[in-house]
């Protein structure tokens, strides 16, 4: 590898990693059909013996995995409807494809998943219901439980985010001011065989967490819903028809969502077609197919997205000087999903601000080049899905006119990286499983 192709290779690896977690070619490497046989990961299904075949699903790809799936079983998919977010819908021939509200659920949201639900109680035992699954479900296939509004849900959520609530306590709340997450999909689809097929966006692919886990046992209960809003110091201000619901299940007047070993799971199958470890294996193989020697640092990357860019660049450091922990060329690999806490007032993604750190820690160094990506192409409330950097990048910005340091105490990353000309604009990929994060390190005698 010579001077100056290091971006390059990293920008043609993401490009093929992007390709090949298409949703319609996730679904081909996990489920297929022989005659009337359907194999879906370790399950089989005898497509004879079934009476209708119905496809539901929710999520930024769902739209395209409900495609995949028609190409898969061909006439002997019945109906359907999958719900997705604006600018991810498809053409499709059998399954009916909506949108709606995302990041926040709307009027359109509650219309798809009314029509949603209407499928899915129609179903007899002879009836296979298929739900496909990927990130972004939450927002998109959402009925509020009791008298709740969707305005109700919005003000909890920000409420919880905005006291520095984790996933594991929003979604504790969350479960419980719904009809349908929790698990409580599974009990409405009884009694069909439901088959959930999963493009997972989480770390770890905990099945409870993607999208709310509306076919997985839930391992919260109302009471831990309230201890979260007690403990984030927000239950007086949550709307009282919220905290009515949530005392009614601490006091057992409502039902508790549906539990490990519930016997509403007994005919419910899931399989993970796709997820930021996949994204990892396609990174690790394109990038030895170019020469490079691979390490994959972890699939659950997580924490400050500022703070996990200067680990990186100490990692890129100790490539450089020692080459550890693999020898150059290299390649270093992670997966999952950091976070950033808003000081400023600038625009941004975790991916982008992940990038500006790097940037500013390694400035100056040569023979190193990072790549941050959001695989489904939105990083944050821009139009970039992240960055690619190296040791030229402040530089740039400062003929530009700008601070870098600057920009990263605003959380203005966009700014910064635009002004740098290392912007990654993909546009929607229909595809979201995490984020991928490539540091890529030349020989010392190619810099």
């Amino acid at each position: 590898m010579g001077k100056g192709e290091l971006r390059e290779v990293l920008q043609r690896i993401a490009e093929r990693v992007l390709l090949e977690l298409a949703p319609e070619r996730c679904l081909a490497r996990a489920v297929h059909r022989e005659g009337q046989r359907l194999r879906a990961g370790p399950y089989r299904y005898d497509l004879s013996r079934l009476r209708r075949v119905v496809a539901v699903g929710f999520g930024k790809a769902a739209a395209r995995m409900a495609r995949g799936l028609e190409e898969l079983l061909g006439d002997r998919l019945d109906e359907g409807l999958v719900i997705t977010a604006p600018g991810y819908a498809v053409p499709t021939r059998i399954v009916e494809v909506a949108e709606a509200g995302h990041p926040l659920p709307d009027a359109r949201t509650l219309g798809a998943s009314a029509r949603f639900l209407q499928l899915v109680q129609d179903l007899s035992p002879q009836d296979l219901l298929i739900v496909l699954v990927s990130g972004g479900g939450s927002a998109l296939f959402e009925l509020p439980a009791s008298d709740l509004t969707l305005e109700d849900l919005g003000r909890v959520t920000e409420l919880l985010l905005r006291a520095g609530a984790t996933i594991h306590e929003l979604n504790a709340v969350r479960k419980h001011l719904s009809l349908v997450k929790g698990g409580q999909l599974a009990r409405l689809a009884q009694p069909a065989r439901v088959l959930t097929l999963v493009l997972s966006d989480v770390p770890g692919d905990d099945l409870s967490t993607i999208a709310s886990g509306p076919t997985a046992p839930d391992p919260t209960t109302f009471a831990q819903a309230v201890e979260a809003l007690r403990a984030r110091g927000v239950w007086e201000a949550v709307p009282q028809a919220v905290r009515e619901r949530l005392r009614a299940g601490v006091e057992g007047r409502v039902p508790e969502t549906p539990k490990p070993g519930d016997p509403c799971f007994a005919r419910v199958r899931h399989v993970v077609v796709g997820s930021g470890r996949t994204a990892l294996v396609l990174a690790q193989r394109f990038g030895e197919r170019l020469g490079l020697r691979t390490a994959v640092l972890t699939g659950t990357l997580r924490g400050e997205a500022r703070e996990v860019g200067r680990v990186f660049a100490a990692l890129a450091e100790e490539e450089r000087r020692f080459g550890r922990p693999v020898r150059p060329p290299a390649l270093l690999l992670a997966a999952g999903e950091t976070t950033v806490t808003v000081r400023g007032k600038g625009r941004g993604g975790r991916n982008q601000e992940l990038a500006l750190a790097f940037a500013l820690e390694i400035r100056g160094l040569p023979g190193v080049a990072l790549l941050s990506l959001a695989t489904d192409g939105k990083d944050g409330p821009t139009d970039a899905a992240g960055a690619l950097v190296d040791g030229t990048t402040c530089e740039r910005i400062e003929k530009a006119g700008l601070s870098p340091q600057e920009k990263l105490a605003e959380n203005d990353s966009y700014t910064a990286l635009a002004a740098a000309g290392d912007l990654l604009r993909t546009g929607p990929t229909g595809t979201n499983v995490a984020d991928l994060v490539m540091l890529g390190v030349e020989r010392r005698g190619c810099a």
